[in-house]
């Protein structure tokens, strides 16, 4: 088994960017991962004390679809951050400043329209992941499982739906769920599986067009009983993971 595919996703519900390696530290999510996020203006959420908010408190996949089609790109040294929307207008700044978060939550608030609650804030609390997991994750999809729903399913899902920071390849089919409890090798790491990843409707939207156009979650159910595609892991002991690393299970 090895990495096909390594990605981060710096701005919650934005897109992901690949990643040519990543060095993971104990107990955190891979750098930069969900480490902003647009707080909706009714979100209780703290950055002088950031703590785990439910999903629906951000601007999000399940609730804001259209969001899929923002291109962002964040480059960590020095932080800078770039939107992009369908009609090329964007945005530009620091997301780690004052100034920075401002600029870019009155674009992505703009974009949001209608679906924008109160006063959103662009946020960003250092150490902090705005990650749909009360205690940070890395996430893994075994594109063998992927393969075997889309033949089920007779249907293409894109991969970029499941939002996984991990894909990798050669294991068979929902062998991965046995892994629960389990821990893994990857590259100079060792991760330890903690639960499958149970969708929810954020899965429904397109990546490319962000309409809603395919149900996973009742397409999973009806095939399977259950609504689970993938993995989430925590990092046990820290190292570096790349593209073409082993995944091993100890």
């Amino acid at each position: 088994m090895q990495i096909g595919n390594l990605f981060r996703y710096p701005v919650k519900g934005l897109s992901a960017e690949p990643m040519r390696e990543a060095t993971l530290t104990p107990g955190q999510a891979i750098p930069w991962d969900r480490a902003f996020a647009l707080a909706q203006g009714d979100a209780p959420f703290d950055p002088a004390a950031p703590a785990f908010l439910p999903k629906s408190n951000f601007m999000c996949l399940m609730r804001n679809g259209r969001i899929a089609t923002l291109r962002a790109h964040f480059a960590a040294d020095p932080p800078w951050l770039t939107i992009t929307a369908p009609d090329a207008t964007a945005i530009a700044a620091d997301p780690t400043t004052p100034e920075g978060r401002g600029m870019l939550g009155l674009f992505l608030t703009a974009f949001l329209g209608t679906e924008a609650r109160g006063t959103p804030v662009f946020q960003h609390a250092p150490g902090h992941t705005f990650g749909d997991q009360r205690a940070p994750v890395v996430s893994l999809l075994n594109r063998a499982s992927l393969r075997a729903f889309e033949a089920n399913q007779g249907a293409t899902r894109e991969e970029t739906r499941f939002r996984a920071n991990i894909l990798f390849d050669n294991l068979p089919a929902w062998q991965e769920f046995e892994w629960v409890g389990r821990r893994l090798r990857i590259g100079t790491a060792v991760l330890e599986v903690t639960k499958r990843t149970v969708r929810c409707a954020a899965v429904e939207v397109n990546p490319a067009t962000g309409v809603r156009d395919a149900d996973p979650i009742g397409e999973l159910r009806r095939l399977y009983g259950h609504a689970d595609l993938g993995i989430h892991a925590a990092v046990i002991e820290g190292g570096r993971i790349a593209p073409g690393d082993a995944v091993r299970v100890l």
